[in-house]
Parts: structure tokens; sequence; C-alpha cells
């Protein structure tokens, strides 16, 4: 699989992984268990085609950590979907090994599994599944009494989370009374009301229109900054992608073709389906001084007196850059210089085509 090692980061540097998957298949077709016995458990991606199954998981190994965001993201059809249904035991794997927390989620019998969804992970979909009968501050206290909270604790549990998502006013509105963006925050406190240590988001705004749907991603951002969940993220759309992401795993007929951190697959994409979604991306809204920045030469003197956060997006500096003839320092969160920026590196970022 290409580019697996990618960048190590800030999530993964001490910590374990959270969810650690390994040679994750899952393959479709009336002969897969026959197939499966006749060669003693192993899979031959071209026998097995040849007759006439189909992998919606080819080989997929990846860990995400703690407090991390790995979107998956690819085409319709690419096994997005199918892979994160795996990882939550909502489709029964083919082959491979999945483990959460360092349990095996594949050998957990049926009350295992539902006291793992109850009370360790959150799921959000793109249909928002709201109950009609029920109020918003009714279908988030739902889930909690099903798990045997009461009535008052869990009112007190969803007003809270009604307040996180800035529905405020809007606890006895019934989900035909909120728009498309209002009904997705409901589903998303409800799915954070149980406290989830691991969150599912397939599609979660895909259903929105446009402006609705930047506003979510922000709000999710915002959530994410105030709550560090270990998140796995599906998505068709590639600024999603790279405006949410830690890293992220883009899939190809059941492949993950890469999973790297977003600058990394803009500026080295690992093959040429990978190249083709980072042509069109604007690199300058994109990469961060961080990503271009150059080591300092310590023999250069002259520095230029205007200094970069390492953590800013290019398009924000690069007019003061280009208008610099020295070099100019890129600085940390305590202001120590950690490379420079030169006119030429930022010319390549605005003007440069990486060749593939």
């Amino acid at each position: 699989m290409a580019g697996e090692a990618g960048m190590t980061t800030k999530n993964q540097a001490k910590k374990q992984p959270v969810i650690k998957c390994k040679g994750i298949y899952k393959i479709f077709g009336e002969a897969v268990p026959s197939l499966i016995r006749e060669n003693n458990g192993a899979i031959d991606v071209e026998s097995f085609k040849q007759q006439g199954c189909i992998f919606g998981v080819n080989d997929a190994s990846f860990e995400v950590y703690e407090g991390e965001m790995l979107v998956v993201m690819g085409l319709s059809g690419s096994g997005k979907s199918t892979l994160l249904r795996c990882i939550s035991r909502l489709t029964d794997t083919t082959s491979g090994n999945i483990l959460i927390d360092g349990e095996d989620l594949l050998a957990m019998n049926s009350k295992e599994l539902i006291e793992l969804r109850r009370n360790k992970m959150g799921m959000v979909f793109q249909s928002f599944a709201l109950l009609p009968h029920k109020t918003v501050l009714e279908n988030i206290a739902f889930p909690l009494q099903v798990k045997g909270m009461s009535t008052k604790e869990s009112i007190e549990r969803a007003s809270a989370m009604i307040d996180l998502v800035s529905l405020s006013g809007r606890e006895n509105y019934y989900p035909r009374q909120l728009s498309g963006g209002q009904q997705q925050r409901v589903g998303i406190a409800r799915s954070l009301a149980v406290e989830p240590d691991i969150w599912f988001l397939d599609e979660p705004f895909s259903a929105l229109d446009p402006l609705i749907r930047k506003e979510m991603q922000d709000e999710f951002l915002r959530l994410q900054g105030l709550l560090n969940k270990t998140i796995l993220f599906v998505t068709h759309d590639f600024d999603e992608a790279l405006r949410l992401a830690d890293r992220i795993a883009i899939m190809k007929d059941g492949v993950i073709e890469q999973i790297d951190a977003p600058a990394n697959i803009v500026l080295n994409p690992a093959t040429e389906y990978v190249a083709k979604f980072t042509n069109e991306v604007p690199r300058e809204k994109v990469l961060k001084c961080s990503d271009v920045m150059e080591k300092e030469d310590k023999n250069t003197k002259k520095m230029s007196s205007i200094k970069v956060p390492a953590n800013a997006i290019i398009e924000t500096v690069a007019e003061e850059v280009l208008n610099e003839s020295k070099p100019v320092p890129v600085v940390d969160e305590t202001g120590k210089t950690v490379g420079v920026l030169n006119r030429t590196s930022i010319i390549h970022v605005l003007f440069g085509k990486h060749e593939h």
C-alpha cells in the first residue's frame, strides 16, 4: 500500500493506536466462502475476481491514534463506506484483524459488541435518521435512556449537547421544523451524548447545500478542538478532506492508494490516481509555512526583519515574503526560528507543478 508510512502526527508520537486494522478484506460474491476454504484462508485477489467476486475492501492496513482525525476519501464505489462499516462491525469482514483499544473486534460476541457501541462508539450518517415524533431534546436524550440513564439525567445531558452544537432555543422543535443543517446538528449532538471515545462519520455533510456544509465543517472543527475525539470521517470531497484531516486515506477499488498528512499528499502524491485529486488543488490555500520552509542557513547573516508563523497558511503570508529580498524566518509558537521562506519557495507553491 502506497504511502502507509506517512508522516508522524502529533497524535502518533507517544500513543498506542485506538484503532488498528491489519489486512482487512471485504469481498462480495457467492463463491467467497468456498474459495476461502479451498485456499486455507489465503486470498488470491485475481483468482477471486475471476470467480466473479467483488472487493469492497482490499487488504487495508492502518492505525488511528487517540485524538486523531483520519479522513477516508474516494469516489463512489471506492470502498470508503464499506471500510467504515467493517471497522464499526455493521458489516462482517471477510478476513483480517481489527483491534479497538487492543481488543479483538471480530472476536466479540453480540453482547460485547453492543456494549462497545453503546459506550465507546458514536456514529453519524448522511441520513439524519431523527425520530419525527420526538422533539430535538427527546431525540438527543433517547439513546441515553436506552442505555438506562434516568429521564432527569438524560434531559440534563441532552440540554448540554444542545448548547454544545448551538441549538439553544430549539429544544422543543420537531425535526420537520428544522433546516437540513440544524437536523444534522441534532444528529451530531445525539451521537456525542453517549460520550464516545471513537466517532464514525459517513458523509455527514454531503446532503447539505455548500454554504451550510461549510458552516457544519467549521462547527465540526470547533467541536473537535473542544472534545479531541478519535475520528474516522468518510467523504468523497477532497476539499473537505484537506480541510478537516490530520491524515487522509485515499481509496480506489477497495485499495488504500495513499495514507498521509494532507500536505504530503498534495506535495508528493504516491500514485497517478492520487495525483488526479491534487492537480487542481490551490496549494497556497492548503500548505503551511512549515510544509515548504527550508532549513536555516547558519552562514546567512542577513535575514528579513519580518517573521511568519510555522502554522500560517501560505496564502496569508505570500505577498509579504514575495516583497522581501532576504530570507524570511519561520517561527514556532515560542518564537524560535525553525526554518526560512524564500521568494523561490513561494513562487514554486504558487506556480510550480508537481511532476508525476
